[in-house]
């Protein structure tokens, strides 16, 4: 059984790089894309385009990118419990954060276009995959960092380790369908530039194995 042990240690160890390395490559895509065709990064602009790019870049390096990072570092971080619970809720407050930040990006984008909120099917599973996070984060909270009887934590974990893959999942699914929605548009409207398409799919394509790896990691990382 221990040498079982070491083996899924070291496996889920391996996966996590990968995860990082896939995670940092589309944290680079991303502000290629966005620097490079798409005009800047800045909240506060007049340029409603610049606004917008908040939003794509803090959803993923800020909130799926983070809360990958939280799942990791509680499963597969050699270290005490306490503080592995600590890095593993502060991870995930900081993803909450940034991605409220996000959020706030591309509705100020709207406001300033005059273009209807919340009427896509990428808006529609971004703000579903939000709000379930922050529940998430709540209970878990409560539960797990409060005084919550043992056998209340040993009912509650399974439950709160399936929502996190499974939101991690959603969360990957609303990036995929808002890179599809933006390719569409651009399309469309002939802006798209020469080679910004397959940076956008190269792109998509991290995202969703930065996801593969941290479920990978974190799955074997039970069987420690």
């Amino acid at each position: 059984m221990d040498m079982d042990r070491v083996v899924y240690s070291r496996r889920a160890s391996r996966i996590t790089i990968f995860a990082q390395l896939f995670g940092i490559l589309a944290i680079i895509l991303l502000l290629i894309w966005l620097l490079h065709f798409r005009e800047g990064i800045e909240y506060d602009s007049f340029n409603g385009y610049r606004v917008f790019n908040v939003h794509p870049l803090l959803m993923f390096m800020g909130y799926i990118f983070m809360s990958g990072q939280a799942m990791m570092a509680y499963h597969t971080i050699p270290s005490e419990r306490s503080t592995q619970k600590f890095m593993h809720m502060l991870l995930h407050l900081i993803a909450f954060v940034l991605g409220i930040v996000g959020l706030c990006a591309v509705f100020k984008f709207h406001d300033m276009a005059h273009l209807e909120n919340v009427f896509s099917l990428h808006s529609w599973i971004g703000i579903g995959t939000f709000s379930l996070y922050g529940l998430q984060w709540v209970v878990g909270f409560l539960t797990f960092m409060g005084r919550a009887q043992e056998e209340t934590k040993m009912r509650v974990a399974p439950w709160h380790i399936a929502g996190g893959r499974a939101l991690l999942y959603m969360s990957i699914c609303a990036a995929l369908t808002g890179l599809m929605e933006k390719y569409t548009f651009l399309s469309l409207n002939h802006i798209l530039r020469y080679g910004e398409g397959r940076l956008m799919n190269f792109t998509g394509l991290a995202i969703l194995l930065f996801g593969v790896f941290v479920d990978l990691s974190v799955a074997l990382a039970h069987y420690v």
